[in-house]
């Protein structure tokens, strides 16, 4: 059986992990190539986009693959909706393994909007000390408000932050811990977190330290869903992967 994972993510390392080496499954991952050093794989991995829709559908008829499985990131909306209609044309069957979204709980103060340039307007017009976690390629949506002081966080340095007079860049990869996290929001004044709905545990930890400092979050919502079936469970997967595997 021949698989492909769209992936760059927790979960499309974890599902790689336990199909390599199986001799049952030819399996390759597909990295988007938004991060210059990606996590290592055990599996042949290839950089870049596809082309579009038709490109990714060349791509499935070439290496005859049998299944897809959507593991990138909650907000990669354009590469999960190329899959879909990829995979449609190909009637290649597909799955999206995804982690939950986070749900606010006691004591949270979350303010939802449905994008960044909402999350920019969220912040309002008064001088605040914003943790930005939002990753690089957001950045510039904030720069229609320099008049806040940023504490950036992001694997890869962005380009332009010298738009932000009072700006500090921190490049770090999760997980991280929380009280790491709580000791980095309290060191810099830190009164708002402004961060994307992405779920998962990687990074969940600055949630918690944000709720035990009262710290404000503006919450990026996900983006619609792709229309494709999901899963939230490694286990899950493996046994959609056996039941989509084709005729001998």
């Amino acid at each position: 059986m021949r698989v492909l994972i769209l992936g760059g993510t927790t979960e499309a390392t974890a599902l790689a992990r336990r199909l390599a080496g199986r001799a049952d499954i030819e399996a390759a991952l597909s990295l988007a190539g938004r991060t210059s050093a990606p996590a290592e794989s055990p599996l042949p991995t290839r950089v870049g986009g596809f082309g579009g829709v038709e490109g990714l559908a060349g791509y499935l008829r070439s290496e005859r693959i049998d299944a897809v499985v959507d593991a990138t990131h909650p907000f990669a909306a354009q590469m999960s909706r190329h899959a879909v209609a990829a995979c449609r044309e190909m009637t290649t069957p597909l799955l999206v393994y995804t982690r939950p979204e986070w749900r606010p709980g006691p004591g949270d103060r979350w303010t939802t909007v449905p994008d960044m340039p909402a999350a920019v307007e969220a912040l309002g017009v008064a001088p605040r000390t914003v943790f930005l976690t939002v990753g690089r390629l957001s950045f510039p949506e904030f720069f229609a408000a320099p008049q806040h002081r940023y504490v950036a966080r992001s694997i890869d340095a962005p380009d332009g932050l010298d738009r932000l007079p009072r700006c500090e860049l921190v490049l770090a990869r999760g997980p991280f811990d929380v009280e790491a996290e709580a000791a980095l929001m309290q060191s810099h004044g830190v009164d708002v977190l402004v961060t994307k709905n992405s779920g998962g545990a990687a990074t969940a930890a600055k949630l918690e330290a944000g709720r035990r400092l009262g710290v404000e979050v503006v919450m990026v919502a996900r983006p619609a869903p792709s229309g494709a079936p999901v899963e939230h469970h490694l286990d899950a997967v493996l046994a959609w992967l056996e039941a989509h595997r084709p005729a001998p």
